[in-house]
Protein backbone atom coordinates (compact mmCIF):
# COMPACT_ATOMS: atom_id res chain seq x y z
CA UNK A 1 0.00 0.00 0.00
CA UNK A 2 3.42 2.36 0.15
CA UNK A 3 2.03 4.12 -3.22
CA UNK A 4 -1.28 5.65 -2.37
CA UNK A 5 -1.70 9.25 -2.01
CA UNK A 6 -2.57 11.07 1.34
CA UNK A 7 -2.43 7.12 2.72
CA UNK A 8 -3.09 7.53 6.67
CA UNK A 9 -2.48 11.10 6.37
CA UNK A 10 -5.51 12.93 8.11
CA UNK A 11 -4.32 16.32 7.15
CA UNK A 12 -3.31 15.98 3.84
CA UNK A 13 -6.48 13.16 3.47
CA UNK A 14 -8.58 16.84 4.34
CA UNK A 15 -6.80 18.76 1.79
CA UNK A 16 -8.17 16.40 -1.14
CA UNK A 17 -12.23 16.05 0.33
CA UNK A 18 -12.67 19.35 2.28
CA UNK A 19 -10.25 21.93 0.36
CA UNK A 20 -10.95 20.59 -3.36
CA UNK A 21 -15.20 20.20 -3.49
CA UNK A 22 -15.66 17.31 -5.41
CA UNK A 23 -18.17 17.51 -9.26
CA UNK A 24 -21.73 17.83 -8.61
CA UNK A 25 -22.10 14.82 -10.65
CA UNK A 26 -20.52 12.80 -7.28
CA UNK A 27 -23.10 14.37 -4.70
CA UNK A 28 -24.75 11.69 -4.33
CA UNK A 29 -25.56 11.66 -0.77
CA UNK A 30 -29.38 13.33 0.18
CA UNK A 31 -28.70 16.60 1.58
CA UNK A 32 -30.74 17.52 5.12
CA UNK A 33 -31.61 21.21 4.35
CA UNK A 34 -31.76 21.45 8.38
CA UNK A 35 -28.24 20.82 8.93
CA UNK A 36 -26.29 23.60 6.36
CA UNK A 37 -23.79 23.79 8.56
CA UNK A 38 -19.55 23.82 7.98
CA UNK A 39 -19.59 20.04 9.69
CA UNK A 40 -22.08 19.20 6.93
CA UNK A 41 -20.72 20.60 3.88
CA UNK A 42 -16.88 18.82 5.29
CA UNK A 43 -19.23 15.71 5.91
CA UNK A 44 -20.46 15.26 2.00
CA UNK A 45 -17.35 16.14 0.95
CA UNK A 46 -15.83 13.61 2.39
CA UNK A 47 -17.75 10.86 1.51
CA UNK A 48 -18.12 11.81 -2.05
CA UNK A 49 -14.90 11.27 -2.08
CA UNK A 50 -15.48 7.37 -0.91
CA UNK A 51 -17.61 7.53 -3.79
CA UNK A 52 -15.38 9.07 -6.44
CA UNK A 53 -12.13 7.07 -6.36
CA UNK A 54 -14.71 4.64 -8.12
CA UNK A 55 -15.62 7.15 -11.04
CA UNK A 56 -12.19 9.18 -11.52
CA UNK A 57 -8.84 8.72 -11.13
CA UNK A 58 -8.44 12.18 -8.91
CA UNK A 59 -10.43 15.22 -7.84
CA UNK A 60 -9.42 16.84 -11.15
CA UNK A 61 -11.12 14.02 -13.28
CA UNK A 62 -9.53 12.20 -16.16
CA UNK A 63 -6.69 15.27 -16.55
CA UNK A 64 -6.20 16.16 -12.83
CA UNK A 65 -4.16 14.70 -10.01
CA UNK A 66 -4.31 10.83 -9.67
CA UNK A 67 -5.31 9.30 -5.90
CA UNK A 68 -2.38 6.54 -6.91
CA UNK A 69 1.19 7.45 -7.65
CA UNK A 70 3.48 5.12 -9.67
CA UNK A 71 1.07 4.13 -12.64
CA UNK A 72 -0.75 6.53 -15.01
CA UNK A 73 -4.03 8.28 -13.80
CA UNK A 74 -6.38 6.80 -16.55
CA UNK A 75 -4.80 3.59 -16.33
CA UNK A 76 -5.08 3.43 -12.78
CA UNK A 77 -9.02 3.99 -13.27
CA UNK A 78 -10.95 1.30 -10.87
CA UNK A 79 -13.45 0.15 -13.66
CA UNK A 80 -10.47 -0.24 -15.97
CA UNK A 81 -8.58 -2.28 -13.96
CA UNK A 82 -11.54 -4.32 -12.66
CA UNK A 83 -12.00 -5.31 -16.56
CA UNK A 84 -8.38 -5.75 -17.44
CA UNK A 85 -8.12 -8.59 -14.25
CA UNK A 86 -11.68 -9.93 -14.77
CA UNK A 87 -12.21 -10.17 -18.38
CA UNK A 88 -8.53 -10.07 -20.50
CA UNK A 89 -7.60 -13.25 -18.33
CA UNK A 90 -10.36 -15.04 -19.63
CA UNK A 91 -12.29 -16.39 -22.30
CA UNK A 92 -14.11 -13.33 -23.03
CA UNK A 93 -12.16 -10.54 -23.89
CA UNK A 94 -8.21 -10.23 -25.62
CA UNK A 95 -5.81 -6.81 -26.06
CA UNK A 96 -4.13 -5.68 -29.05
CA UNK A 97 -2.08 -3.34 -26.96
CA UNK A 98 1.57 -5.50 -26.50
CA UNK A 99 3.48 -2.44 -26.12
CA UNK A 100 1.19 -1.37 -22.56
CA UNK A 101 3.51 -2.84 -19.32
CA UNK A 102 1.19 -6.08 -17.86
CA UNK A 103 -1.43 -6.44 -20.99
CA UNK A 104 0.75 -9.32 -22.50
CA UNK A 105 0.07 -10.69 -18.94
CA UNK A 106 -3.08 -10.55 -18.68
CA UNK A 107 -3.57 -11.85 -22.03
CA UNK A 108 -1.57 -15.13 -21.41
CA UNK A 109 -2.29 -15.72 -17.84
CA UNK A 110 1.52 -14.76 -16.64
CA UNK A 111 0.99 -12.03 -14.54
CA UNK A 112 3.52 -12.17 -11.35
CA UNK A 113 4.28 -9.98 -8.14
CA UNK A 114 5.75 -7.11 -10.15
CA UNK A 115 2.63 -6.97 -12.42
CA UNK A 116 2.13 -2.61 -13.11
CA UNK A 117 -1.56 -3.05 -13.31
CA UNK A 118 -2.44 -5.42 -10.64
CA UNK A 119 -0.31 -3.04 -8.48
CA UNK A 120 -2.46 -0.14 -9.71
CA UNK A 121 -5.52 -1.77 -8.82
CA UNK A 122 -4.47 -3.10 -5.41
CA UNK A 123 -3.41 0.28 -4.50
CA UNK A 124 -6.69 2.08 -5.72
CA UNK A 125 -8.42 -0.74 -3.33
CA UNK A 126 -6.72 0.57 -0.57
CA UNK A 127 -6.90 4.25 -1.10
CA UNK A 128 -10.52 4.03 -1.44
CA UNK A 129 -10.97 2.05 1.47
CA UNK A 130 -8.31 4.42 3.58
CA UNK A 131 -10.88 7.40 2.49
CA UNK A 132 -13.66 5.14 4.18
CA UNK A 133 -11.72 4.66 7.26
CA UNK A 134 -10.97 8.68 7.42
CA UNK A 135 -14.88 9.53 7.08
CA UNK A 136 -15.36 7.02 9.50
CA UNK A 137 -12.61 8.42 11.49
CA UNK A 138 -14.04 11.92 11.41
CA UNK A 139 -17.57 11.45 10.83
CA UNK A 140 -18.54 8.08 11.94
CA UNK A 141 -21.06 9.86 14.54
CA UNK A 142 -22.29 12.43 12.32
CA UNK A 143 -25.16 10.78 10.18
CA UNK A 144 -25.72 6.88 10.66
CA UNK A 145 -26.65 6.24 6.98
CA UNK A 146 -24.30 7.96 5.58
CA UNK A 147 -21.78 6.24 7.86
CA UNK A 148 -23.47 2.76 6.53
CA UNK A 149 -23.04 4.21 2.90
CA UNK A 150 -19.06 4.52 3.57
CA UNK A 151 -18.85 1.55 5.51
CA UNK A 152 -20.63 -0.17 2.30
CA UNK A 153 -18.02 1.12 0.20
CA UNK A 154 -14.63 0.27 2.51
CA UNK A 155 -16.77 -3.29 2.16
CA UNK A 156 -16.75 -3.15 -1.82
CA UNK A 157 -13.57 -2.60 -1.21
CA UNK A 158 -12.56 -5.30 0.60
CA UNK A 159 -14.99 -7.80 -1.55
CA UNK A 160 -12.72 -7.30 -5.07
CA UNK A 161 -9.16 -7.33 -2.52
CA UNK A 162 -11.12 -10.68 -1.37
CA UNK A 163 -11.80 -12.38 -4.46
CA UNK A 164 -8.76 -11.35 -6.32
CA UNK A 165 -5.89 -11.41 -4.15
CA UNK A 166 -7.59 -13.24 -1.18
CA UNK A 167 -5.16 -12.92 1.68
CA UNK A 168 -4.15 -8.88 2.31
CA UNK A 169 -3.45 -6.45 4.53
CA UNK A 170 -6.17 -5.74 7.34
CA UNK A 171 -6.90 -2.52 8.92
CA UNK A 172 -10.69 -0.43 9.84
CA UNK A 173 -8.96 2.58 11.49
CA UNK A 174 -5.82 5.07 9.93
CA UNK A 175 -2.74 4.02 11.89
CA UNK A 176 0.98 4.98 10.80
CA UNK A 177 2.01 1.21 11.97
CA UNK A 178 1.44 -1.66 9.32
CA UNK A 179 -1.72 -3.42 8.69
CA UNK A 180 -2.01 -6.98 9.84
CA UNK A 181 -2.58 -9.97 7.47
CA UNK A 182 -5.94 -11.31 7.08
CA UNK A 183 -6.95 -14.60 5.99
CA UNK A 184 -9.14 -14.86 3.44
CA UNK A 185 -11.80 -16.84 5.14
CA UNK A 186 -11.39 -14.80 7.89
CA UNK A 187 -12.12 -11.56 5.69
CA UNK A 188 -15.23 -13.32 4.08
CA UNK A 189 -16.64 -13.42 8.01
CA UNK A 190 -15.62 -10.08 8.37
CA UNK A 191 -17.33 -8.94 5.35
CA UNK A 192 -20.69 -11.06 6.07
CA UNK A 193 -20.56 -9.89 9.86
CA UNK A 194 -20.06 -5.81 8.60
CA UNK A 195 -22.72 -6.52 6.19
CA UNK A 196 -25.61 -7.86 8.03
CA UNK A 197 -24.19 -5.89 10.96
CA UNK A 198 -23.52 -2.43 10.33
CA UNK A 199 -24.58 -1.27 6.48
CA UNK A 200 -27.46 -3.23 5.63
CA UNK A 201 -30.10 -2.11 8.74
CA UNK A 202 -28.89 1.57 8.12
CA UNK A 203 -29.12 2.08 4.74
CA UNK A 204 -31.82 3.78 3.00
CA UNK A 205 -34.64 1.88 1.65
CA UNK A 206 -34.34 -0.03 -2.09
CA UNK A 207 -35.66 2.61 -4.64
CA UNK A 208 -34.53 3.12 -7.97
CA UNK A 209 -33.86 6.64 -9.00
CA UNK A 210 -32.36 8.70 -12.21
CA UNK A 211 -30.09 11.55 -12.80
CA UNK A 212 -32.88 14.19 -11.73
CA UNK A 213 -33.81 11.78 -8.63
CA UNK A 214 -31.84 13.52 -4.63
CA UNK A 215 -29.30 10.71 -4.31
CA UNK A 216 -28.37 8.93 -7.63
CA UNK A 217 -25.39 7.39 -7.14
CA UNK A 218 -25.62 6.78 -3.83
CA UNK A 219 -26.36 3.19 -2.37
CA UNK A 220 -29.34 1.71 -0.54
CA UNK A 221 -30.20 -1.67 1.37
CA UNK A 222 -30.51 -3.59 -1.91
CA UNK A 223 -26.69 -2.66 -2.88
CA UNK A 224 -25.41 -4.53 0.56
CA UNK A 225 -28.11 -7.33 -0.67
CA UNK A 226 -26.80 -7.72 -3.61
CA UNK A 227 -22.58 -7.87 -2.24
CA UNK A 228 -23.77 -9.96 0.26
CA UNK A 229 -25.32 -12.73 -2.71
CA UNK A 230 -22.00 -12.40 -4.25
CA UNK A 231 -20.00 -13.43 -1.26
CA UNK A 232 -22.45 -16.44 -0.33
CA UNK A 233 -22.46 -17.46 -4.30
CA UNK A 234 -18.67 -17.94 -3.75
CA UNK A 235 -18.47 -18.99 -0.14
CA UNK A 236 -17.04 -22.27 -1.48
CA UNK A 237 -14.18 -20.32 -3.13
CA UNK A 238 -13.26 -18.48 -0.53
CA UNK A 239 -14.27 -20.62 2.48
CA UNK A 240 -13.89 -24.15 1.48
CA UNK A 241 -18.12 -24.21 2.19
CA UNK A 242 -21.11 -23.49 0.43
CA UNK A 243 -24.10 -21.14 1.30
CA UNK A 244 -26.38 -21.46 -2.15
CA UNK A 245 -29.34 -21.37 0.58
CA UNK A 246 -28.09 -18.03 1.42
CA UNK A 247 -26.95 -16.63 -2.04
CA UNK A 248 -30.27 -17.46 -2.87
CA UNK A 249 -32.10 -15.93 -0.19
CA UNK A 250 -30.10 -12.37 -0.63
CA UNK A 251 -30.97 -12.51 -4.42
CA UNK A 252 -34.43 -12.82 -3.81
CA UNK A 253 -34.27 -9.95 -1.52
CA UNK A 254 -32.95 -7.94 -4.95
CA UNK A 255 -35.56 -9.49 -6.93
CA UNK A 256 -38.67 -8.55 -5.30
CA UNK A 257 -37.29 -5.45 -4.44
CA UNK A 258 -38.33 -2.08 -6.54
CA UNK A 259 -35.43 -2.51 -8.57
CA UNK A 260 -36.53 -4.58 -12.00
CA UNK A 261 -35.23 -5.74 -15.41
CA UNK A 262 -35.33 -2.67 -17.54
CA UNK A 263 -37.74 -3.96 -20.58
CA UNK A 264 -38.69 -0.99 -22.58
CA UNK A 265 -37.42 -0.67 -25.99
CA UNK A 266 -37.21 2.82 -27.29
CA UNK A 267 -36.83 3.33 -31.32
CA UNK A 268 -34.52 1.38 -32.81
CA UNK A 269 -32.57 1.00 -29.51
CA UNK A 270 -33.25 -2.59 -27.75
CA UNK A 271 -33.80 -2.42 -23.78
CA UNK A 272 -30.43 -4.13 -23.31
CA UNK A 273 -28.70 -1.44 -25.41
CA UNK A 274 -30.14 1.58 -23.12
CA UNK A 275 -28.33 -0.18 -20.24
CA UNK A 276 -24.99 1.21 -21.74
CA UNK A 277 -26.00 4.27 -23.61
CA UNK A 278 -25.09 8.03 -23.01
CA UNK A 279 -28.67 8.57 -21.20
CA UNK A 280 -28.95 5.83 -19.07
CA UNK A 281 -29.50 7.69 -16.47
CA UNK A 282 -32.63 9.30 -17.68
CA UNK A 283 -34.17 7.23 -20.24
CA UNK A 284 -35.54 4.79 -17.81
CA UNK A 285 -32.72 2.45 -17.84
CA UNK A 286 -32.11 2.90 -14.13
CA UNK A 287 -34.21 1.00 -12.59
CA UNK A 288 -32.02 -2.17 -12.90
CA UNK A 289 -28.93 -0.17 -11.70
CA UNK A 290 -28.60 -0.90 -8.34
CA UNK A 291 -25.34 0.83 -8.41
CA UNK A 292 -24.61 3.68 -10.57
CA UNK A 293 -21.45 4.38 -11.16
CA UNK A 294 -21.50 8.32 -12.54
CA UNK A 295 -19.81 9.92 -15.66
CA UNK A 296 -21.01 13.03 -17.35
CA UNK A 297 -18.66 14.34 -19.98
CA UNK A 298 -18.52 17.57 -18.48
CA UNK A 299 -18.20 17.61 -15.04
CA UNK A 300 -17.49 13.68 -14.20
CA UNK A 301 -14.85 12.35 -16.29
CA UNK A 302 -12.81 9.59 -16.72
CA UNK A 303 -10.12 7.56 -19.36
CA UNK A 304 -10.34 4.56 -17.13
CA UNK A 305 -14.38 4.29 -16.91
CA UNK A 306 -17.10 4.00 -19.45
CA UNK A 307 -14.70 5.87 -21.90
CA UNK A 308 -12.27 3.03 -21.48
CA UNK A 309 -15.16 0.15 -22.24
CA UNK A 310 -16.26 2.32 -25.32
CA UNK A 311 -12.66 3.67 -26.95
CA UNK A 312 -10.50 0.93 -25.45
CA UNK A 313 -13.00 -1.67 -27.88
CA UNK A 314 -13.21 0.16 -30.99
CA UNK A 315 -11.48 2.18 -33.56
CA UNK A 316 -14.64 4.16 -34.13
CA UNK A 317 -15.41 2.46 -37.74
CA UNK A 318 -17.43 0.19 -35.68
CA UNK A 319 -21.33 0.02 -37.09
CA UNK A 320 -23.43 0.24 -33.95
CA UNK A 321 -27.06 1.47 -34.45
CA UNK A 322 -27.53 1.18 -38.18
CA UNK A 323 -25.60 1.18 -41.28
CA UNK A 324 -24.63 4.94 -41.12
CA UNK A 325 -24.48 5.39 -37.49
CA UNK A 326 -20.59 4.60 -36.63
CA UNK A 327 -17.85 4.44 -33.60
CA UNK A 328 -19.37 5.51 -29.71
CA UNK A 329 -20.31 8.78 -30.00
CA UNK A 330 -17.17 10.10 -28.86
CA UNK A 331 -13.97 11.61 -30.35
CA UNK A 332 -12.19 8.37 -29.10
CA UNK A 333 -10.86 5.15 -30.66
CA UNK A 334 -8.38 3.31 -29.22
CA UNK A 335 -8.71 -0.24 -30.91
CA UNK A 336 -7.38 -2.56 -28.03
CA UNK A 337 -9.68 -4.78 -26.39
CA UNK A 338 -11.81 -7.39 -28.58
CA UNK A 339 -13.53 -10.70 -28.29
CA UNK A 340 -11.84 -13.78 -27.77
CA UNK A 341 -13.66 -16.41 -30.85
CA UNK A 342 -15.13 -18.39 -27.52
CA UNK A 343 -17.30 -15.24 -26.66
CA UNK A 344 -18.78 -14.92 -30.51
CA UNK A 345 -19.33 -19.05 -29.64
CA UNK A 346 -21.95 -18.40 -26.95
CA UNK A 347 -24.11 -16.57 -29.44
CA UNK A 348 -23.37 -18.62 -32.51
CA UNK A 349 -22.62 -21.76 -30.95
CA UNK A 350 -22.20 -23.61 -34.68
CA UNK A 351 -19.34 -21.02 -35.75
CA UNK A 352 -21.37 -19.44 -37.98
CA UNK A 353 -21.00 -15.50 -36.84
CA UNK A 354 -21.61 -13.28 -39.90
CA UNK A 355 -18.70 -10.88 -40.77
CA UNK A 356 -21.87 -7.83 -40.20
CA UNK A 357 -21.75 -4.82 -38.39
CA UNK A 358 -23.12 -4.44 -34.91
CA UNK A 359 -26.58 -3.22 -35.81
CA UNK A 360 -27.57 -6.25 -37.40
CA UNK A 361 -25.62 -8.89 -34.97
CA UNK A 362 -28.70 -9.38 -32.69
CA UNK A 363 -30.97 -10.15 -35.12
CA UNK A 364 -28.71 -12.58 -36.79
CA UNK A 365 -27.74 -14.22 -33.16
CA UNK A 366 -31.79 -13.54 -32.13
CA UNK A 367 -30.32 -12.46 -28.84
CA UNK A 368 -30.31 -8.19 -28.45
CA UNK A 369 -26.90 -8.72 -26.37
CA UNK A 370 -25.41 -9.28 -29.17
CA UNK A 371 -23.89 -6.05 -29.19
CA UNK A 372 -20.51 -6.82 -31.55
CA UNK A 373 -19.36 -5.72 -34.88
CA UNK A 374 -17.66 -8.45 -37.38
CA UNK A 375 -17.66 -6.22 -40.93
CA UNK A 376 -14.63 -6.79 -41.76
CA UNK A 377 -13.06 -8.64 -38.90
CA UNK A 378 -11.52 -12.13 -38.35
CA UNK A 379 -13.06 -13.78 -35.66
CA UNK A 380 -10.30 -15.47 -34.63
CA UNK A 381 -7.12 -13.57 -32.79
CA UNK A 382 -4.44 -14.71 -35.05
CA UNK A 383 -1.67 -17.52 -34.48
CA UNK A 384 0.73 -15.67 -33.37
CA UNK A 385 1.73 -13.09 -30.67
CA UNK A 386 1.83 -10.53 -33.57
CA UNK A 387 -1.26 -11.62 -34.69
CA UNK A 388 -3.03 -10.80 -31.34
CA UNK A 389 -1.73 -7.35 -31.41
CA UNK A 390 -3.69 -6.49 -34.90
CA UNK A 391 -6.99 -5.07 -33.38
CA UNK A 392 -9.22 -6.41 -36.15
CA UNK A 393 -8.18 -10.33 -35.39
CA UNK A 394 -11.32 -10.56 -33.12
CA UNK A 395 -14.74 -9.27 -32.80
CA UNK A 396 -15.44 -5.70 -31.61
CA UNK A 397 -17.50 -5.16 -28.58
CA UNK A 398 -19.77 -2.30 -29.07
CA UNK A 399 -21.99 -2.86 -25.89
CA UNK A 400 -21.12 0.71 -24.23
CA UNK A 401 -21.95 3.87 -26.46
CA UNK A 402 -22.47 7.69 -25.65
CA UNK A 403 -25.17 7.07 -28.01
CA UNK A 404 -28.46 8.98 -26.51
CA UNK A 405 -32.17 7.61 -26.83
CA UNK A 406 -33.57 10.85 -28.31
CA UNK A 407 -30.78 11.36 -30.38
CA UNK A 408 -29.42 14.57 -28.98
CA UNK A 409 -25.70 14.63 -28.48
CA UNK A 410 -22.78 14.48 -25.61
CA UNK A 411 -21.60 17.22 -23.01
CA UNK A 412 -18.56 16.55 -24.47
CA UNK A 413 -17.20 14.67 -27.34
CA UNK A 414 -14.08 13.71 -25.69
CA UNK A 415 -15.78 11.96 -22.96
CA UNK A 416 -19.09 9.95 -22.34
CA UNK A 417 -22.26 10.79 -20.16
CA UNK A 418 -22.76 7.33 -20.05
CA UNK A 419 -22.99 5.64 -16.08
CA UNK A 420 -21.77 1.84 -15.27
CA UNK A 421 -23.97 -0.15 -13.70
CA UNK A 422 -21.60 -1.93 -10.93
CA UNK A 423 -24.44 -3.69 -9.84
CA UNK A 424 -27.69 -4.37 -11.73
CA UNK A 425 -30.74 -6.15 -11.04
CA UNK A 426 -30.06 -8.93 -13.58
CA UNK A 427 -27.33 -9.95 -11.33
CA UNK A 428 -29.56 -11.39 -9.08
CA UNK A 429 -31.74 -13.47 -11.28
CA UNK A 430 -28.69 -15.06 -12.00
CA UNK A 431 -27.21 -15.31 -8.90
CA UNK A 432 -30.58 -17.02 -7.82
CA UNK A 433 -31.19 -19.36 -11.00
CA UNK A 434 -27.20 -20.56 -10.34
CA UNK A 435 -27.90 -21.48 -6.71
CA UNK A 436 -30.66 -22.94 -7.33
CA UNK A 437 -29.24 -24.91 -9.83
CA UNK A 438 -26.48 -26.19 -7.73
CA UNK A 439 -29.56 -27.04 -4.92
CA UNK A 440 -31.25 -29.40 -7.24
CA UNK A 441 -27.78 -31.40 -8.01
CA UNK A 442 -26.89 -29.23 -10.98
CA UNK A 443 -29.84 -28.67 -12.63
CA UNK A 444 -32.46 -25.57 -12.09
CA UNK A 445 -36.04 -26.09 -10.91
CA UNK A 446 -39.10 -24.41 -12.63
CA UNK A 447 -38.40 -21.37 -9.99
CA UNK A 448 -34.99 -21.20 -10.96
CA UNK A 449 -35.11 -21.09 -14.72
CA UNK A 450 -37.77 -18.98 -14.27
CA UNK A 451 -35.09 -16.10 -13.53
CA UNK A 452 -33.34 -16.45 -16.12
CA UNK A 453 -36.23 -16.92 -18.74
CA UNK A 454 -36.64 -13.47 -17.52
CA UNK A 455 -33.00 -12.11 -18.72
CA UNK A 456 -33.79 -14.31 -21.96
CA UNK A 457 -37.02 -12.72 -22.72
CA UNK A 458 -35.46 -9.67 -22.58
CA UNK A 459 -33.04 -10.17 -24.92
CA UNK A 460 -35.59 -11.46 -27.12
CA UNK A 461 -33.98 -15.04 -27.09
CA UNK A 462 -35.67 -18.19 -26.52
CA UNK A 463 -36.14 -19.94 -23.43
CA UNK A 464 -35.89 -23.29 -21.49
CA UNK A 465 -38.05 -24.97 -18.98
CA UNK A 466 -34.48 -26.03 -17.02
CA UNK A 467 -30.88 -25.01 -17.58
CA UNK A 468 -27.12 -27.34 -16.60
CA UNK A 469 -24.73 -25.24 -14.88
CA UNK A 470 -23.05 -25.79 -17.96
CA UNK A 471 -25.64 -23.44 -19.70
CA UNK A 472 -25.74 -20.87 -16.76
CA UNK A 473 -21.85 -20.46 -17.12
CA UNK A 474 -22.44 -19.46 -20.82
CA UNK A 475 -25.78 -17.04 -19.54
CA UNK A 476 -23.68 -15.43 -17.40
CA UNK A 477 -20.97 -14.54 -20.49
CA UNK A 478 -24.15 -13.75 -22.63
CA UNK A 479 -25.29 -11.11 -20.23
CA UNK A 480 -22.00 -9.61 -17.88
CA UNK A 481 -19.57 -9.98 -21.01
CA UNK A 482 -16.69 -7.08 -20.50
CA UNK A 483 -18.80 -5.69 -17.06
CA UNK A 484 -16.07 -7.27 -14.88
CA UNK A 485 -17.59 -10.80 -13.39
CA UNK A 486 -16.41 -13.43 -15.31
CA UNK A 487 -12.96 -14.46 -13.87
CA UNK A 488 -14.60 -14.54 -10.33
CA UNK A 489 -17.91 -16.89 -12.53
CA UNK A 490 -15.28 -19.02 -14.00
CA UNK A 491 -13.22 -19.84 -10.97
CA UNK A 492 -16.47 -20.79 -9.10
CA UNK A 493 -17.32 -23.32 -12.45
CA UNK A 494 -14.02 -24.96 -11.79
CA UNK A 495 -13.31 -23.60 -15.36
CA UNK A 496 -9.90 -21.36 -14.68
CA UNK A 497 -6.83 -22.96 -12.88
CA UNK A 498 -6.01 -26.44 -12.34
CA UNK A 499 -6.64 -29.51 -14.52
CA UNK A 500 -10.22 -28.23 -15.92
CA UNK A 501 -11.71 -29.40 -19.07
CA UNK A 502 -12.29 -26.05 -20.47
CA UNK A 503 -9.77 -24.13 -22.45
CA UNK A 504 -10.22 -21.14 -24.51
CA UNK A 505 -8.17 -19.67 -27.34
CA UNK A 506 -4.37 -17.81 -25.97
CA UNK A 507 -5.30 -19.52 -22.77
CA UNK A 508 -2.08 -19.75 -20.88
CA UNK A 509 -0.34 -18.04 -24.01
CA UNK A 510 -1.55 -21.20 -26.17
CA UNK A 511 -3.57 -20.69 -29.33
CA UNK A 512 -5.47 -23.75 -28.53
CA UNK A 513 -5.53 -22.93 -25.00
CA UNK A 514 -3.57 -24.73 -22.23
CA UNK A 515 -4.50 -25.54 -18.27
CA UNK A 516 -2.38 -23.72 -16.11
CA UNK A 517 -1.66 -24.16 -11.90
CA UNK A 518 -4.49 -23.33 -9.45
CA UNK A 519 -2.28 -20.67 -7.64
CA UNK A 520 -3.57 -18.28 -10.86
CA UNK A 521 -6.31 -18.41 -8.97
CA UNK A 522 -5.62 -15.44 -6.96
CA UNK A 523 -2.98 -12.41 -7.80
CA UNK A 524 -0.15 -12.27 -5.73
CA UNK A 525 0.25 -9.61 -3.17
CA UNK A 526 2.20 -6.76 -5.06
CA UNK A 527 5.93 -7.18 -3.82
CA UNK A 528 6.26 -3.56 -2.96
CA UNK A 529 4.16 -3.90 -0.38
CA UNK A 530 5.48 -7.59 0.66
CA UNK A 531 8.78 -5.19 1.28
CA UNK A 532 6.78 -3.02 2.47
CA UNK A 533 4.83 -4.53 5.14
CA UNK A 534 6.44 -7.54 7.09
CA UNK A 535 3.11 -8.54 8.02
CA UNK A 536 2.43 -9.70 4.46
CA UNK A 537 3.34 -13.07 2.88
CA UNK A 538 3.22 -14.06 -0.48
CA UNK A 539 -0.24 -16.16 -1.99
CA UNK A 540 1.02 -19.46 -2.41
CA UNK A 541 3.08 -20.18 -5.84
CA UNK A 542 4.37 -16.65 -6.56
CA UNK A 543 7.99 -16.23 -5.61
Amino acid sequence: MNNIKYIFSAAAFMLSVGLTSCTSDLDVNPIDPNLKTKVNTKAESALNKCYATIAMAGNGGANGDSDVDGIDGGTSGYIRQLFNTQELTTDEAICAWGGDEGILNFNFNTYDASHPMLKGFYSRLYAGITYCNQYLADYGDYNEKMSAEARFLRALNYYYLLDEFGNVPFTTAISSSNPARIERADLYKWLVDELKTNVEPKLGEPQPKTSATAGYGSVDKAAAWMLLARLYLNAEVYTGTADWANAKLYAKKVIDSPYKLYTTKKGQWSAYQQLFMGDNGESGASVEAIFPILQDGKTTTSYGTTLYLMAGSNDNSEHIKDATTKGNNTTAGWAGNRMRPDLVQKFFPNNDAPNIGAYAMPAAADDDRALFDGDGRNVDNGNNETDVKVFTNGFAVCKFTNFKTDGSAGHNSSFPDTDFFLMRAAEAYLIYAEADARMNGGTTTTDGAQYINDVRRRAHATTHTAYSLRQICDEWSREFYFEGLRRTTLIRFGYFGGNVNYNWSWKGGVKSGRNFDTHLNLFPIPSSDLTANENLVQNQGYN
